[in-house]
């Protein structure tokens, strides 16, 4: 009799821990992508640019040129481009450009833009202080709208050696159709989320 509680007792415990562990994978299974993308925009990591609140207190004489990039998946019928395509930047400068984007369509269309820049080493020294990829981007038919981007490179770039020879970064941006962007009732929702 003692050995069959015994033996039971052992397998609520097993049988716990093993519930215990199940759960915790799960947790971390949601949290992974939260973690991963809070972890790249804070490091720099993948050619992730880092998000900042203000420009640096210092710049400096070194030049980098900035390429701009600018693509779009098939299922959004948006015409992406640049307004320049390549600018010359002071390390430490803050720059303001802008991206121009038309909905090709007769419907209310959505879309949200991933981000990186290339090389992938330079995403620590690349900051974003404001930029359109931070929100979803609701267009009207025919809409044309310009989408701002706020950045600078970071002089700490100077003490890296491994970046010596580096003349120019590519700021690259690729925009995803949101789904369910042409229901009837999600502009609604949208405009009343942004008031």
């Amino acid at each position: 009799m003692s050995t069959s509680r015994t033996r039971t007792r052992r397998n609520v415990i097993v049988g716990s821990a093993c519930g215990v562990v199940a759960g915790l994978m799960v947790c971390a299974a949601y949290a992974a992508v939260p973690l991963y993308n809070w972890f790249c925009r804070s490091t720099g990591f993948g050619g992730t640019p880092k998000i900042a609140a203000a420009g640096p207190a210092q710049m400096m004489e070194r030049k980098i040129k900035v390429r701009f990039d600018a693509n779009v998946l098939g299922g959004l019928p948006w015409r992406f481009e640049p307004e320049q395509t390549v600018v010359e930047v002071r390390l430490g400068e803050v720059v303001n450009i802008a991206y121009r984007v038309t909905n090709q369509s007769a419907r209310e269309t959505a879309g949200v833009a991933s981000y990186n820049v290339s090389p992938s080493t330079v995403g620590a020294y690349f900051a974003k202080i404001n930029c359109f990829c931070f929100n979803e981007q609701l267009l009207k038919p025919g809409e044309v709208r310009e989408l701002p981007v706020v950045f600078y490179v970071d002089p700490e770039l100077m003490k890296d050696s491994g970046e010596d020879g580096l003349d120019t970064i590519t700021l690259s941006y690729t925009m995803h159709p949101v789904r369910g962007s042409d229901r009837p009732d999600r502009g609604a929702s949208l405009a009343a989320g942004r008031s």
